[in-house]
């Protein structure tokens, strides 16, 4: 079983949470308020979609290509500096 199978109930409360802070830029938009507040909503709306990008690359990359009970000290080493970078690009 996959990882977005098996994580499928928090993935969708998540991209749930997401889809509210779409709406709410909508509705800022549509009662035009100013810049900042929709600048501010926008970066909010990235900073989700990021994180969960990241939480499903790292539950990837461990369950598809480091698997814990097969993978050596070094396997396990380069995986968890993958991740790292992954997290650290999607920042």
């Amino acid at each position: 079983m996959t990882h977005t199978i098996h994580e499928k109930q928090k993935l969708l409360a998540r991209i749930r949470r997401i889809r509210g802070q779409v709406d709410a830029i909508e509705r800022a938009l549509e009662n035009e308020i100013g810049c900042d507040p929709v600048m501010h909503l926008l970066a909010g709306v990235r900073g989700s979609v990021a994180g969960m990008m990241a939480e499903v690359i790292e539950d990837h990359v461990r369950d598809h290509i480091m698997n814990p009970d097969q993978a050596g000290a070094a396997s396990r080493e380069a995986a968890e500096h993958l991740i790292d970078v992954i997290r650290s690009y999607l920042k």
